[in-house]
């Protein structure tokens, strides 16, 4: 008996190794994602500290107004910082979402291959077993021409 083979066998590796990639794709925006809201917590740390060492210092005894400026400025800066790493984890998370339907999407046209290939195998066994008791029976009748 000769082996079962899948005539869609090229396609359904090209369509696995297409999911694999668009999996690691995904992966690598999720650990970009990561990251970038590392960056986000660590703009809002020092924002944090920030405040409170311009609180300490306007506090004080001896109060340093170009000190107190520089403190406000960089406030400035980390809260116009922080609006943009929003901005950026947005894209971000828009990017990773149309990520995740593309490997939906491959995973459903794999899948569809898989069960064709599953059905294929079921009939080609089947046919086989049809056969296989066909000959059988030939055989069986055959010999009781014979005796």
């Amino acid at each position: 008996m000769k082996k079962f083979k899948f005539r869609l066998q090229v396609v359904l590796d090209m369509r696995e190794k297409e999911l694999e990639e668009r999996q690691m794709e995904m992966s690598r925006i999720l650990t970009a994602l990561n990251e970038q809201q590392a960056k986000l917590q660590n703009i809002l740390n020092r924002q944090e500290d920030n405040t409170r060492e311009q609180e300490e210092l306007s506090t004080s005894d001896n109060i340093q107004v170009m000190k107190l400026e520089e403190y406000r400025a960089f406030g400035i800066k980390l809260t116009q910082d922080a609006k943009n790493q929003e901005r950026i984890i947005s894209n971000t998370k828009a990017i990773l979402a149309r990520k995740q339907q593309e490997v939906k999407e491959a995973h459903q046209k794999v899948e569809v291959l898989k069960k064709l290939k599953e059905k294929q195998e079921k009939q080609y066994y089947q046919e086989f077993l049809h056969l296989e008791m066909k000959e059988i029976d030939d055989i069986t009748s055959a010999r009781f021409k014979i005796g």
